[in-house]
């Protein structure tokens, strides 16, 4: 099948095309309309004239004259789908073996969080992304997997805990990418990443409607993973590592309870009061060992919280940290990279906000999504787990991981959101 030209005008659209927004057609091919709008704007037209694009049924496009990095990015990353991948051609300049590179780690990422929760498994999940990032780095990436009994005998007690309901068992991937061949060499930035294969809340059961798009919440483990291989393809050359935090929160005569109280390797005891914040739980083992690696910059990434959607939306990615210039490096990122990032509260105290009666802290607070500052008071939570006081973390709450349907801007699935401003960071710091 052929492909479609499609072109950037400065020009209005035609009468009778206008008023159906930034798209029309001639006999040359497709036009998108963005006159003299700004950058962002601009960006934002493009996104919306290639989801109309697809929707009359377009399978292939050609980008024709001139075209910036980001314009192209911004079609291909919204007119691609789940039923439709490598369906655009990048106009004849220097950029495409960058942007290629770009789309090859956001299909990754999107085809791994769009899979039947059937097909990933929390062991699965660790030997895809393990198998991706040893096809880019070769002998400088090696791996280890903890898994099933093996992760309570380790201490790892939150991945343990959270999967043990499953039968298929629960895994804590580390993921070593080591440029230097020297096994001393220390280590940059350490990512962290939320791998619930599948999330029915547990005994804090989820209803059918919120529960559909629960293969999603190991979109996390999927960004790290993304934005750490295209590091890879862009020339990394530091020492990272990797940590995915895999499991399934099912039910059965094994799952773990409301009332359980876990303790940590750290000492920090943890009552549940809410099988569906389970996400926290098992990051805390990843930070930890993240903690234990020597990393100067540790970063975690997460379909945490309803409250971030809440608070910023679903083309936003919400941003924490206790350190707050590392905060603003890389909300510095995500600005370059287009990707849009917005920070929320948190301050130390924000450890205290779901207090226990028999334990340091609670898993939350026991009321729907947590109560009021929900996704502020997971990231306290997540900070108990964290060394230096906080110092050298960031924790990044995906509140723009997944579009149950198509919207005017991006395909019903994955977005990949996410990956670029990781990536950023592992070369930058």
């Amino acid at each position: 099948m052929s492909h479609i030209q499609v072109r950037l005008s400065q020009d209005p659209a035609p009468k009778g095309w206008s008023e159906k927004g930034p798209l029309s057609f001639d006999q040359q091919g497709a036009h998108i309309h963005i006159g003299h709008l700004d950058s962002s704007d601009a960006l934002r037209a493009i996104r919306k004239a290639a989801r109309m694009l697809d929707s009359t049924g377009v399978a292939k496009a050609a980008l024709s004259d001139s075209w910036s990095f980001e314009q192209q990015w911004a079609f291909a990353s919204s007119f691609s789908s789940p039923k439709k991948q490598d369906a655009v051609q990048w106009a004849d300049d220097g950029n495409s073996e960058r942007l290629q590179q770009h789309f090859d780690a956001l299909r990754f990422t999107r085809n791994l969080i769009n899979r039947s929760p059937e097909d990933i498994s929390p062991e699965v999940l660790a030997e895809e992304a393990s198998n991706w990032l040893r096809q880019l780095g070769g002998e400088r990436v090696q791996t280890r997997v903890t898994k099933g009994e093996a992760l309570k005998e380790a201490g790892w007690i939150g991945i343990y805990e959270v999967g043990r309901g499953s039968e298929r068992p629960p895994v804590l991937l580390e993921v070593d990418y080591n440029p230097t061949g020297d096994d001393k060499a220390p280590v940059a930035t350490a990512l962290v990443g939320k791998g619930i294969t599948f999330d029915s809340g547990g005994y804090s059961i989820k209803g059918s409607e919120g529960m559909l798009s629960m293969k999603c919440d190991m979109g996390g483990a999927a960004t790290v993973t993304g934005a750490m291989g295209l590091a890879i393809m862009q020339g990394l050359n530091k020492r990272v590592k990797l940590f995915l935090c895999c499991a399934e929160n099912l039910i059965s005569g094994h799952a773990y309870k409301l009332g359980d109280i876990l303790t940590y390797k750290n000492g920090v005891t943890v009552e549940v009061v809410n099988t569906d914040a389970e996400g926290r739980l098992v990051l805390a083992d990843g930070l930890m060992a993240a903690g234990e690696s020597g990393a100067r910059t540790i970063i975690d990434a997460a379909t945490l919280t309803g409250a971030a959607m809440v608070a910023v939306g679903t083309e936003y990615n919400a941003l924490f940290g206790l350190d707050k210039e590392l905060q603003q490096q890389i909300l510095g990122y995500a600005q370059q990279e287009a990707e849009p990032t917005w920070p929320l509260p948190l301050e130390r105290w924000h450890q205290d906000n779901c207090p226990s009666p028999y334990a340091d802290t609670a898993n939350s607070r026991p009321m729907k999504g947590g109560g009021a500052g929900g996704a502020s008071n997971a990231a306290g939570f997540l900070s108990r787990f964290v060394p230096n006081d906080g110092k050298g973390w960031a924790h990044i709450d995906l509140a723009s991981a997944f579009n149950s349907s198509a919207t005017s801007l991006m395909p019903a699935g994955a977005s990949g959101q996410g990956i670029r401003t990781i990536a950023r960071a592992l070369l930058e710091n």
